[in-house]
């Protein structure tokens, strides 16, 4: 008669925890968007909510966005009302957003909070972002092939760590190979302005630059370089439908993976807060756009070796010897230069002209 009951109640265990397991699995979770500029804009919110709808379809999975939010109290108010709503999870895709997001996951402890490319976390608030610098180098030796003026301009929206660290980069990936050319940067001071990301670059073509590369948002610079009959390197996403006569590659994000991850941790109920995830193209979340027929087989076999190098670890971007801007040396030969001095980088390499302000 025990051994009867013991079986029936572990029978009825089992499928308790049966059903218990199945009913976690069948969770809905909601993931909400904050997007500082136009999911249409081929640029940075454009490859953020590619992202997002590449995890859209998880059966188990609800998301929505919201686009053109500024930073600020705007910010402050859309990511509220996501939480308020009963959102799981909260993507903010701004720097800006930074202070809101601490705020705001302080009131709402059960929610998950990612922040992209900020340093602050909170328990329940983590950020995210990827070493685009390494994608930034592989695009300045395609462009440091291509320049025959020797001159390449470089449209910048501010003149932040992130920004500053990608400039530095891609220089030192046009010097690998053209040690005669140099990067001359112009701040545009917005991160989304069509119309005057496109005329700093018509500035910088005017002082005989025959590559345009960019930290913005829009195609503008793109759109220049072409009508000028120039060349450019894309950020962001492919733009090579924007300017397909002078687009050779572009440095591209990839956050599918990465939200993918976040989401399920989150339905799984093991997501923690308090994280700052730095991931690179070992783990595909960036990358470069298909080089264009105008790049030279022998350009793109060695783009490609570079890269190897830098997925298998056996190559850093930085590590020295590595100059600054007055030719002295920052970064010793040998030397690796750690992920908190990049992250606060604040000085341009040798080879950029512009300045840090």
């Amino acid at each position: 008669m025990r051994k009867l009951m013991f079986f029936i109640i572990v029978t009825i265990l089992s499928v308790v925890l049966a059903s218990a397991a199945f009913a976690g699995e069948k969770k809905e979770v909601k993931a909400g968007f904050v997007y500082v500029s136009p999911v249409g804009d081929a640029g940075y919110s454009y490859a953020q909510d590619l992202g997002r709808k590449a995890i859209d379809p998880l059966p188990w999975l609800k998301t929505a966005y919201v686009e053109s939010v500024h930073e600020g109290t705007d910010a402050e108010r859309v990511i509220q009302n996501f939480a308020r709503k009963g959102f799981d999870i909260i993507f903010a895709t701004s720097f800006g957003y930074m202070d809101a997001m601490v705020k705001i996951s302080k009131k709402f402890p059960k929610t998950a909070f990612m922040h992209c490319s900020g340093y602050k976390t909170t328990k329940n608030l983590s950020t995210y972002f990827g070493r685009m610098y390494q994608a930034r180098y592989l695009t300045g030796i395609v462009a440091g092939s291509m320049t025959k003026s020797n001159i390449i301009g470089y449209v910048a929206a501010y003149p932040i760590p992130e920004v500053i660290r990608g400039i530095n980069a891609f220089t030192l990936g046009v010097q690998s190979v053209n040690p005669k050319a140099e990067v001359r940067v112009v701040w545009s001071k917005t991160w989304y302005d069509p119309a005057l990301e496109k005329d700093a670059a018509i500035s910088l073509l005017d002082m005989n630059a025959d590559v345009i590369a960019q930290h913005q948002d829009s195609p503008g610079p793109q759109e220049a370089a072409q009508e000028r009959g120039k060349y450019s390197i894309g950020y962001n996403s492919d733009m090579s439908s924007m300017a397909p006569k002078a687009h050779l590659t572009a440095a591209v994000w990839n956050w599918g993976p990465l939200m993918k991850e976040a989401v399920e941790q989150v339905r799984a109920g093991t997501w923690k807060g308090g994280k700052s995830l730095w991931e690179g193209m070992d783990k595909g979340v960036v990358g470069i756009s298909p080089m264009s027929s105008a790049v030279p087989q022998s350009v793109k076999d060695k783009v490609n070796a570079v890269k190897k190098q830098i997925v298998d670890g056996s190559f850093h971007v930085f590590t020295g010897p590595i100059n600054g801007q007055d030719g002295k040396v920052k970064v010793p030969a040998g030397t690796t230069m750690a992920d908190k001095d990049l992250l606060g980088m604040t000085w341009f390499v040798q080879g950029v002209v512009g300045t840090t302000e």
